[in-house]
């Protein structure tokens, strides 16, 4: 009954927001609420009637307008940037109030004089994709108008947004024509599969009748991913891939094209006491046929061996052999402590929250497992990477000793089992922070000789090599992360700072755009993208980067890069904030 009372309706939304509200609040609070105000009256409303549309929700710094006519929609939003752009002459810049406007076309649901549903949705995420006192719209609303306005719209391409699934082809406009050249963020060519198999293992789903056992399911995959991705033969995707899926019930054959692998794992967990059982299939992406299915059901103090039926198994149906190596490294893994298991899972789920709280909750447990079984390389290996994000993030009180027990905790795991590749990977960051370039760079090679698919290693040894200056060489490491982990957007902002240090100032700004689209609150990739809009020329972008930087993180400060950033050259991060100085920032 419910889903009856619901009405629907097409309309197109038109989405505006104030570019820097925080910043113009936080310099002056009441005139800043007093000038917005009087250009929601005197501007917007008086636009918005003439175009037959309807204020149907306000933000604070922002508002939502239904409009029954696309065409009207489209030119009330130039209109409205338009005369925006006229009611800021004669202001200085940084008190005039900006607007981003983005304009979609789609179903929406009504509730008394609300709209909601994906019509909302998209028009709120394509404005954060306009220009700054410029107008973006979907793919969907410039195919209607096209040819009905008068406006010409720039293709921008193709960008991931936030919550929605699809990418979201988007059109741009300016009033003044400065629209950028455009750039594809996430219109990418499928990968191309791999020569070797390729697999993915999807989340696995949680049977256990106890929601919060979910953890749980989530750490069995992950041993699963971990474990399969050690064998050489094979092209695994890494775990933060495979995990944008969770909750999802997505076709496979979309999988496999989507992560660029030939097969797919799924399966379930379900947990009693200290017994589980694990049902797990492989299919074919490509064909969406099945190749197999097994169960596993065992004490779980034998995970680790279940653990290896399943990579065997797999491994077998792939024709794929192990190398003596590989075949030493399996032997004579032992069984485990539930207790220490479960710690060291719910460790991992902590640490990917990635905030202080989280940290400090993750070390407590982690040391409780250690505790319980000082075998766990793992545990050691995780307690040292704690302590370096602490380091970095300058979390829970950091201090330079925190660096040293990074290091001194990744050779303990190292001791404990030089077969763990989160050993040396650890080793390879302590290192790296310490300035230590060439030891970590030995470290970081031994990390992916034991895992030939940890993205995250490739990750840190293309970050070593770009801290020794060897930007070049960095940057094919930085694309087998991406390729083994197509979700995950650091890889990109470290491949967009190589290529900034390179001067290929278009293939940087392009792979920088992309990060931010995926990661829209990272101040770093804002500060790069300022730095390289300085250094083309381009001043005001380049400001007003720099200001967003600022509103993302009020504490970001240029001195503690120079003295944090290892570079084996000391000249190379002042070389890159010279495009600052060039447009008139002052850092």
């Amino acid at each position: 009954m419910a889903n009856e009372s619901i009405r629907r309706r097409l309309a197109a939304i038109l989405a505006a927001d104030v570019v820097g509200y925080s910043r113009l609040m936080e310099r002056d609070e009441k005139s800043t609420h007093t000038l917005l105000m009087g250009r929601w009256k005197e501007v917007l409303e008086p636009l918005v009637a003439l175009h037959q549309g309807r204020v149907f929700k306000r933000t604070g710094d922002g508002v939502l307008v239904e409009f029954g006519s696309a065409v009207n929609a489209v030119e009330c939003a130039a209109a409205l940037q338009q005369a925006m752009a006229a009611a800021n002459r004669d202001i200085p810049e940084d008190q005039a109030i900006v607007l981003r406007v983005g304009v979609n076309l789609g179903d929406v649901m009504v509730e008394d004089s609300d709209l909601y549903g994906d019509g909302v949705n998209v028009a709120a995420r394509i404005e954060a994709l306009a220009e700054p006192g410029g107008v973006a719209l979907s793919d969907g609303i410039h195919e209607y108008v096209h040819g009905r306005t008068g406006l010409d719209f720039i293709d921008s391409g193709y960008h991931e947004v936030k919550n929605i699934e699809r990418p979201v082809h988007i059109w741009t406009w300016s009033p003044n024509n400065r629209t950028s050249v455009p750039i594809k963020t996430a219109a990418e060519s499928p990968p191309q599969l791999p020569k070797k198999p390729s697999i993915a293992v999807l989340p696995f789903d949680n049977m256990s009748g106890d929601p919060e056992q979910g953890y749980f399911a989530d750490g069995i995959t992950e041993d699963i991913i971990t474990d399969l991705s050690k064998v050489s033969g094979l092209f695994v995707i890494a775990r933060n891939s495979s995990f944008a899926y969770k909750g999802k019930t997505p076709d496979i054959r979309k999988v496999s094209r989507e992560l660029g692998v030939r097969y797919v794992l799924e399966g379930s967990v379900r947990r009693a006491a200290d017994r589980i059982r694990i049902n797990a299939q492989m299919i074919d992406g490509t064909t969406g046929g099945h190749l197999w299915a097994e169960r596993y059901d065992r004490g779980l103090e034998d995970i680790f061996a279940v653990q290896d039926e399943v990579t065997r198994t797999i491994v077998n149906a792939l024709r794929v052999k192990l190398t003596t190596g590989e075949e030493e490294r399996r032997e004579g893994r032992g069984k485990v402590d539930p207790e220490a298991y479960d710690l060291l899972v719910r460790a991992r789920q902590a640490i990917l929250q990635f905030n202080s709280q989280s940290s400090m909750e993750a070390r407590s447990m982690l040391q409780r497992a250690i505790a319980i079984d000082p075998g766990l390389a793992a545990a050691y290996a995780s307690l040292s990477i704690i302590a370096l994000t602490d380091f970095i993030n300058r979390w829970n009180g950091a201090t330079p000793e925190d660096l040293t027990q990074a290091f001194d905790l990744a050779q303990k795991a190292i001791d404990t089992d030089d077969t763990e590749p989160l050993g040396p990977h650890a080793l390879s960051l302590a290192l790296s922070w310490m300035r230590r370039l060439d030891e970590a760079e030995v470290a970081a090679q031994r990390a992916i000789e034991l895992d030939p698919n940890l993205a995250s290693g490739y990750t840190a040894l293309g970050t070593i090599r770009d801290f020794q200056g060897r930007h070049e060489d960095a940057l094919p490491l930085y694309a087998q992360a991406h390729r083994l982990d197509p979700q995950f957007d650091l890889s990109l902002h470290f491949q967009g700072r190589a290529l900034l240090s390179l001067g290929r100032y278009d293939e940087a700004e392009s792979v920088l755009k992309r990060r931010l689209t995926l990661s829209p609150r990272s101040d770093m990739t804002r500060f790069y993208l300022a730095c390289l809009y300085g250094r083309i020329g381009r001043h005001e972008e380049a400001r007003r980067y720099w200001r967003e930087v600022l509103e993302v993180n009020p504490d970001f400060s240029v001195d503690h890069l120079r003295r944090a950033l290892p570079y084996r050259n000391p000249n190379m991060l002042d070389r890159l904030v010279d495009g600052l100085r060039e447009a008139g920032v002052s850092i």
